[in-house]
């Protein structure tokens, strides 16, 4: 279907699923700890009779999944089953399996239930209530179809009264596009704040909480009355949530909520928000089994390669909308041509380079908006490129207020210094010891969270403070809460003192982050975190004390670490040396590789700014892989000069398979 996210999710496996290879006894599935396998089905059909053929399980299909899956010892469980493990009265048996259907296809009662009442298998199936209206068409996801495509009530009914299915809810009319932005993209209705055209202006949170309240209440209505009893699962629309639409349904009684996110369920997985795996058409046996192999493994994140392209999107932008456009389009073809899976997206203006961003590209309540343009792109990259996982690329500190704002003025203060090593980071930043700053800034993270829709944030390398800062009044209050003397020069001339104040600094920084990071995941709660680190840091520990950064407080911290890896930048003598010594340092810390991102330069920033021959940052993504690394990126994607070159990039990441490493 349109906005099917489903697609993005399942799409890693498609080129390797069908080698026997991979194929795991089910000894080795036994021995896994997860708590409860849920399966997603949509239409029990053929292809030429299905709707949609590529969610389309034939019937013959089915009927071996479910005889494998008995075979294999797995015990279908009920949502009673479920909720009275999560109240602790009676656990689930091992290798539990749910089955749940979303829509309310007429093939699931044709080909589907008979099977479920052969052998005795309970069931979710969850309805979008509109589409059960008395009608002979019905406007499914954008399009007019039968009305009888989909089960009725009547038959609903009669699958509950079995006392094997159960009927949750899949939203009254939340399953369907509405337009997401000024430039027309439709996007999930239960997660977008809608574009109002007439007025132009974004639909404001409190009429969207009232919005999706009043849908998933006149779901439960309508279920109560055509079933007799309340839902008590509920299906996210497109399996897109946040905790706007999870209060709104416990509230309800709908405490069950299935997803369509990576990973197993747990012990600690909560009820409202279950990982299921979504079953295609072309899903053999082994295909299963390997799918939840995956999950019971419970692969990291950081299992998966990442292949990163680091995009500013001030080279997308241009006044000229049609022009922007076309940039787009050019954006688009490089992404795929490169063979990236990974996007850092910026989503901040910085317009003279100098790091501090001066506008944004996302509605908020504090910075310049320079275009509405960060939705777009996500967007666009998310639904016309193979990339897996979208980052917002933000600052933390480094914002330049406008002069109304009251926290303008409550900036990172650097004191001056006479010795010619001192790092001098140059950036604007507003001050993290200042609460004013703080809740500014928490604030423009909670807009950017509604924004648009994306997997994970890259925090800028404005997460620092050099061994002179900070030395503004708000800090300085903060240095003596900490028991140390109320000013720098006094904590620098003891080693002691100045050793505990770069920890607590350290702290400091990666907590705020942190907290900003759980803002995010109230609207994307399946929110990744990554930040940028300077490659000194990792090559020596003195370096900590210049920028308040460390690998191993980074490492427990974030998901990734994105090193920047830039011996350009950094006046190595020997580039080759430098990426040697700086896997080596990193490859010492037990597991540090698998959580590293070498993100390496495509321009010499010394003297003329020239490109870095394509070859070479190829030839170095090459010698990386061969030392052990896990994850590369590159900046900047120089996207008008057509650098770097795509076919020598594409090449060099080819060698890393872009699928997880599963042991």
């Amino acid at each position: 279907m349109p906005f099917r996210y489903q697609r993005l999710l399942s799409s890693l496996y498609a080129a390797c699923l069908l080698c026997a290879a991979i194929f795991v006894s089910p000894d080795a599935l036994a021995a896994t700890s997860e708590k409860l396998t849920v399966l997603s089905y949509h239409e029990i059909a053929n292809p030429d009779q299905a709707l949609i053929p590529e969610y389309a399980v034939t019937p013959t299909m089915f009927v071996r999944q479910i005889d494998w899956l008995r075979n294999n010892g797995y015990h279908f469980v009920s949502v009673d089953d479920v909720l009275a493990d999560e109240a602790k009265k009676v656990p689930l048996p091992d290798k539990a399996v749910l089955i749940t259907f979303d829509d309310g296809y007429r093939s699931v009662y044709d080909s589907a239930w008979p099977i479920l009442k052969m052998f005795r298998i309970p069931a979710v199936v969850a309805v979008v209530c509109s589409w059960e209206d008395d009608k002979t068409q019905v406007n499914f996801d954008g399009k007019e179809i039968p009305r009888n495509k989909l089960m009725s009530w009547q038959q609903l009914r009669e699958l509950s009264d079995s006392g094997l299915v159960e009927i949750g809810s899949h939203s009254f009319d939340l399953h369907r596009g509405i337009q997401g932005n000024p430039q027309g993209n439709m996007q999930p209705a239960a997660t977008t704040r809608q574009w109002l055209t007439t007025s132009k202006h974004y639909e404001d949170e409190a009429a969207y909480r009232v919005r999706v309240a009043t849908d998933l209440k006149r779901s439960s209505t309508e279920i109560t009355s055509h079933i007799g009893r309340a839902p008590r699962v509920i299906a996210w629309p497109y399996g897109r949530y946040n905790t706007t639409l999870r209060d709104a349904a416990i509230k309800l009684g709908m405490k069950v909520g299935l997803t369509l996110d990576d990973g197993a369920n747990y012990a600690e997985t909560p009820l409202w928000g279950l990982r299921r795996i979504l079953v295609q058409h072309d899903m053999q046996l082994w295909d299963l089994n390997r799918e939840i192999t995956i999950r019971n493994q419970n692969l990291p994140e950081n299992s998966w390669p990442k292949k990163i392209m680091h995009v500013d999107l001030d080279y997308v932008y241009d006044a000229d909308p049609a022009q922007q456009e076309r940039n787009l389009g050019h954006l688009l073809e490089r992404i795929t041509a490169t063979g990236v899976n990974t996007v850092y997206l910026q989503a901040f203006s910085d317009p003279d380079a100098d790091g501090s961003a001066d506008a944004v590209y996302f509605p908020n309540r504090h910075m310049p908006m320079r275009a509405d343009l960060f939705n777009r792109v996500a967007w666009q990259i998310r639904t016309r490129t193979p990339v897996k996982r979208l980052y917002a690329w933000m600052p933390m500190l480094a914002w330049v207020l406008p002069a109304s704002e009251p926290a303008s003025k409550d900036q990172v203060l650097t004191l001056p210094s006479e010795k010619s090593d001192h790092v001098n980071m140059g950036y604007k930043r507003l001050s993290p010891f200042s609460p004013r700053a703080r809740q500014t800034v928490r604030e423009i993270y909670e807009d950017l969270a509604s924004a648009a829709p994306f997997e994970g944030v890259l925090f800028h390398d404005d997460v620092t403070l050099s061994d002179y800062e900070d030395g503004s009044e708000f800090a300085l209050q903060t240095y003596r809460e900490w028991g140390l003397p109320p000013s720098i020069a006094s904590i620098r001339s003891s080693d002691d003192l100045l050793g505990r104040w770069t920890i607590l600094k350290i702290n400091t920084l990666d907590n705020f982050a942190m907290e900003l990071a759980a803002i995010l995941r109230a609207q994307q709660p399946q929110l990744k975190t990554a930040r940028n680190l300077y490659a000194r840091v990792a090559l020596s520990p003195r370096a900590e004390v210049w920028y308040s950064q460390a690998l191993e407080n980074s490492l427990v911290n974030y998901d990734f670490t994105a090193v920047m890896a830039m011996p350009y930048m950094e006046n190595a003598a020997d580039p080759a040396a430098f990426y040697r010594d700086l896997v080596d340092r990193i490859k010492a810390r037990p597991g540090a590789i698998d959580k590293v991102v070498m993100e390496l330069q495509t321009i010499d920033w010394r003297g003329t700014s020239k490109p870095i021959p394509s070859q070479e940052i190829a030839d170095t993504i090459t010698s990386l892989y061969s030392m052990g690394v896990q994850h590369v990126g590159y900046y900047p994607e120089m996207l008008f000069d057509n650098h770097p070159n795509a076919a020598m990039i594409r090449k060099a990441l080819s060698i890393k398979p872009d699928e997880p490493v599963i042991h």
